[in-house]
């Protein structure tokens, strides 16, 4: 067995969109756990080796965000998955800590299907998908900071609607079907979004996924 082994960790992966980061939160607060949400892994950013996490330090280190979304979309897409892989190596440091405190650990992961398959139980992963076509035309209708900064951002380019193109064409290339295909066929429990399911149904399919119902009167 892999040294770095997390039998109390539950990990959810997928694309954009999907519900990663709601059910997350709202299983570690019904089986009083920790939760590890997205980009969790910013807790060590400022200590980072831009020679050694260069993807990571990418947005620390920028000086002008207008970069950032002026990228061409395969530099876009290199970036996310350079951004990925390095990630992953920090989470994998981070979480050993974050296991040893006694209590469940629910985490929104950038850790790959293949690396999880050798650090976690087959019941603790859950992928969560919604279609490609939702990841990338409702990107900016999330109400978080970082996405209404970016949308920010496109508007005050001198044209607004072609940078806007550039930047949905760098977000659908990471939202392909082939990536959505990958995660559905990756050999673990899947949830596909459904407008008409609330979260509470949706947080009942994933504990059933996870093996968890049989806690819920923990």
């Amino acid at each position: 067995m892999n040294s770095l082994y997390f039998e109390n960790a539950y990990f959810i992966i997928g694309t954009a969109y999907a519900g990663k980061s709601t059910m997350v939160r709202m299983l570690a607060e019904k089986h009083r756990g920790i939760a590890c949400g997205e980009n969790y892994h910013n807790a060590l950013l400022p200590c980072l080796d831009k020679a050694e996490f260069p993807c990571v330090t990418y947005t620390r280190d920028l000086q002008d965000w207008h970069d950032f979304i002026r990228r061409s979309p395969e530099e876009y897409e290199a970036w996310v998955d350079g951004a990925a892989k390095e990630c992953e190596a920090l989470e994998l440091q981070m979480l050993p800590e974050i296991c040893s405190r006694g209590k469940p650990v629910f985490v929104d992961t950038n850790i790959s299907a293949e690396t999880l398959k050798t650090v976690a139980p087959p019941r603790h992963v859950l992928v969560m998908l919604a279609d490609p076509e939702i990841s990338v035309k409702r990107f900016f209708e999330r109400p978080d900071r970082e996405k209404q900064f970016l949308y920010r951002l496109i508007l005050e380019e001198k044209d607004p609607d072609r940078a806007m193109e550039n930047y949905r064409q760098g977000l659908a290339r990471i939202n392909s079907r082939e990536r959505y295909n990958a995660f559905l066929h990756a050999g673990f429990p899947v949830i596909l979004r459904d407008e008409n399911r609330t979260v509470e149904e949706t947080l009942a399919l994933a504990e059933e996924a996870l093996g968890l119902r049989k806690s819920q009167g923990a």
